[in-house]
Formats: C-alpha cells, structure tokens, sequence
C-alpha cells in the first residue's frame, strides 16, 4: 500500500522513473532532439522549476512519423493476442511505478496525491481490459441472400492514430486510446498537453522498457511535444485517427482540420454537469458526491460538477450543509493527504476563475460560500484558490459556460420535469447526475425525456467514471467515445465479406445479366 504521507522529493521521483536529466527529448523512444526549443515545466504545487524537454521541430515531427508509418506495417501482422500480452507487462510495469508515477502527476498537474495514484490505477485498469479485449475483436456472420455464399465482417487495423492529451488527466486519457490502439494493432503518436510535458516523457520511459525486453520496434510508441505538433497531427494525411481531449474552442478547430482531409476525430470536450437533489434524496449522500464533484481536483475535470439544481423543499437544508462542509475544506499541498483541494494548473486558470466570479455576480449572481485566490507562504505558486458557491439562474451567461475552477452554481426547481430542462440547457452535455430515492424519477431521468447526456448516473456524482464503459457526451461535449465497451471499433476499420463457394455467379438483388 501506497504511503500518502511519505516525504516527498521530485529529484528522487525523476530518478526511480529513469528521468536522470531535466533536460529530457522527446521521440520515438527515449533520445534528445538536437534543434528544439526549449520547454520549461514549473508545478503549481510550489512555483518550482521541475524539468526541461526539448520541443518537437517539424524536422522531428517529420522523422517520427515515418518512423511510425513504417512500423505499423510489421506491428498490424502480430496477432491481437500477442499485443496483448505486450500491453500486459506494460500493466505489470505501470504497477511497479505507481507511487512513483502517481506523485509525478500530483507535483506536475498539482491534483491531490490520491488522485494522482488514482490515474495510475486507470492506467492500469485500462490495460488489464485491453489484455482481454486482443481476444475479442470479433465481427458478424450474416446469411446471404444468394446460394452457396457467406458474408461476413471482419475489423483491421486503422493506422497511426494521433492522441493529443489535456493537462488535467496527463496520463490517464493517453492510456484509454493507446492501449486499445495497440491491441487493435494500430501505433501510436503523442502529444501531451505542454502544461504536463514531464508525465508523457516519464510513460514513454516506463513504455520503451518493455518494447525493449521484448524487441518490439521503434516506431510503435511515439511521443512529440510542442503545441505546433498539434496542428501537424490534425493536418497529417497520414493519421486516420486523431483523438483530442480539451477545450470546446479547440476542439471545434481539431474537428474541422481532420475533417478537410476525411479524418475520423475521438472528440473529449467541455462539460457542463449537473446534479439534480431530489425531495426524495439522501442527503447524507448529496453531501459527498456534490462536494466531491465540485471541488476534486481543483475543479479541473471535464465531468466536475459545476451545478446544483436542487429542489425547493430541500434546497435550505441542502444550501446549509454544504456551506458547513466548505468550512471544513482544506486548501494546500497536494502531496499532503490531509489536505482537500490542491492548486489551478496557472495563473492563467487563477484569473479565469476570478472573472467568472466576477461575471456571475454581475449577472445577478448571489454568493453562498465566498471565494478568492490565497496568499502566504505555503500558497506561494499563487495558483491556490477557494472553492466557492454561487446561487444563480440556469440561463446565465456564465452558468451557460463552462469554468475550469471549483465553482459551483447552485439554483432551485419546482418538479422532476423542470428539474431535467435545466439539466439539458446547457451547451454540453458530457456527465449528468441524479440522487433520490424515488424509482419513478430515477427511471424517468434515464429515459428518452431524461438526461441528454454521454453519462448519467443515479446516487452517484458526475465525476469518476469507470474504464468499462464508454467515456464520452453529446452536444458540444463532442460525441467522441474511449475506454470500455465497444469503443475500440473506432480504432479499426470494419469490412464485410463476401465469399462465393458454389460454381455459379448469381447477382444480387435477382439482376440478370446474360450474355
């Protein structure tokens, strides 16, 4: 078991993750780049320079992807279980580096230890669905509708697929493609967010370890850093596949990019979640999945619970206990287990919640728990900032918006079916959440007139989805999926079949055509 309150050093982190020199490259396996510019990487925990790595150059772009082109060509021929079993010592790897690993993400992205250790896990976990997943790539038989035939489907491999990655989940998303990338038999080309470039370098250590011991060849895995790689990849004829985790505002721009060049594109956007507190509700239970939802991770998740839409017979009480509960936050070192809420990922992030604060009350906004941005010198990076809880109106601009900050709405509703209104008003439409206890309205949020959402859930907050299912929303939110259930197909390219065994040549559809 990890120890949480282990005293924490980032040069020995670096060090046990095979990271000896700050001045790290970024490639195909584990060598500099000779031209890039530099990229400085400080943590928001403390302000402190953590490492350098080198950017990608279009020149390094260029090699990487024929590298990877090629590849592909000799990694598509090795059977699906066989992949698999490289992605399961990959597992057995991550597990050997999770404390490790975990405390990276912690110090670089500035989410608590737990959470940290916690991605890891998804990595992990991802892995081990992967291993069964190289088994069963299946396609259909279907009857033919001419004697003597058989149809069928069969999936191949798609590709180089592209995966650009967003700092708050700087391992874990990254793992939800390339896993089942690779078990489908497609390589793969990284770009991590540059606010997090140390954990894409550190995966791709832990990564070439394996394909060393087992002499898979450069090019499968491959790593690029820099945002001008971004569009590279969008506008690279060569990727089939891009995968994109970030803002809607990007997205959009990523989608019409790949889409010029009839690429496929795995859209991860903007949430906009919602909790609905019924009368009926635990309230014991709203505490930890609101509070949760609302302030984990510094309010940085795609699925953070950013509203509260609370029924008007408990909306006091429920306004009451939260505000105790926020009393009782802890702010500071995400390192430190005691500790509640870690720091925004920059000062950028500080002054966007700052003007959403600001934005809110103009609109007619009413603060519940008061925020602000903390001073001294344990908050020195200046990035730490309080959660706070804003009583507004659905239709706000703001509200309409989403905010990557742990900032709570939080308004009232009369009955279930304007409860679900408000839910779906909103641009996105990534997670969604119900808590009661009455069965007619958890049946009725899931069904066609309930939640528009990718997710919903009932009892349980917005955030905190789980590898199985297929992660991913609607509207704005993208309509990309990863992870579990069928997911993978997207990572391959179907085909149907059609094998005539008999000695003649019907058509089909009854034409004739005789000669």
């Amino acid at each position: 078991m990890t120890n949480l309150n282990k005293e924490f050093s980032i040069d020995e982190v670096l060090q046990q993750l095979g990271l000896k020199e700050v001045n790290l490259g970024s490639s195909t396996g584990v060598d500099n780049f000779a031209n890039g510019t530099i990229l400085e990487s400080y943590s928001p925990v403390d302000g402190k320079l953590i490492g350098k790595v080198q950017i990608s150059t279009p020149e390094d772009y260029e090699r990487v992807m024929q590298t990877a082109t090629e590849a592909f060509k000799s990694w598509r021929l090795v059977p699906a279980p066989k992949r698999g079993e490289i992605v399961r010592q990959i597992g057995e790897e991550l597990r050997q580096n999770k404390e490790n690993l975990g405390r990276l993400v912690s110090y670089e992205m500035g989410k608590s230890l737990q959470e940290g250790l916690g991605e890891v896990q998804e990595m992990i976990d991802i892995c081990d669905f992967a291993v069964g997943l190289s088994r069963q790539l299946y396609g259909l038989t279907m009857h033919s509708e001419r004697p003597q035939h058989r149809m069928y489907e069969q999936w191949h491999p798609i590709g180089v697929v592209g995966i650009i990655s967003a700092f708050n989940f700087p391992v874990a998303v990254w793992s939800w493609n390339t896993m089942l990338a690779w078990v489908c038999g497609d390589v793969c080309i990284w770009k991590p967010s540059s606010k997090t470039p140390l954990c894409g370098v550190a995966c791709q250590h832990i990564i070439a370890r394996v394909f060393k011991t087992n002499n898979i060849p450069e090019g499968v895995c491959n790593l690029v850093i820099g945002n001008t790689c971004g569009d590279l990849i969008n506008n690279d004829k060569r990727i089939p596949l891009v995968s994109f985790t970030g803002s809607t505002r990007i997205g959009r721009h990523v989608s019409q990019a790949v889409a010029t060049r009839f690429g496929k594109t795995i859209l991860e956007l903007g949430g906009n979640n919602a909790i609905i507190v019924s009368e009926h509700a635990d309230i014991n239970m709203v505490l930890v999945g609101a509070v949760f939802g609302a302030v984990g991770t510094a309010g940085q998740r795609c699925t953070t619970t950013r509203r509260l839409i609370v029924h008007e017979d408990v909306y006091d009480k429920t306004i009451d206990i939260l505000q105790k509960a926020y009393a009782q936050l802890k702010i500071g070192n995400p390192l430190d287990a005691s500790n509640h809420v870690g720091p925004l990922i920059d000062q950028s992030a500080v002054k966007d919640y700052l003007n959403a604060i600001e934005k809110a009350k103009l609109e007619g906004g009413n603060i519940i728990v008061e925020g602000g941005v903390l001073s001294g010198e344990e908050y020195e990076s200046g990035c730490y900032v309080k959660p706070c809880i804003i009583e507004g109106e659905n239709h706000f601009e703001i509200i309409q918006a989403e905010t990557f900050a742990p900032i709570l709405y939080i308004m009232k509703y009369k009955d279930l079916e304007e409860a679900i209104a408000f839910q779906n008003d909103v641009p996105q439409g990534l997670s969604s959440s119900i808590f009661t206890t009455n069965m007619i309205e958890m049946e009725l949020f899931l069904s066609q007139a309930g939640s528009d959402c990718g997710i919903a859930n009932v009892n349980i907050g917005t955030s905190g989805a789980e590898i199985g299912g297929a992660f991913g929303g609607e509207k704005e939110t993208g309509g990309g999926r990863e992870s579990g259930s069928d997911a993978w197909k997207v990572y391959m390219r179907r085909q149907t079949n059609t094998i005539n065994y008999g000695t003649e040549l019907p058509l089909a559809q009854g034409i004739k055509f005789d000669f």
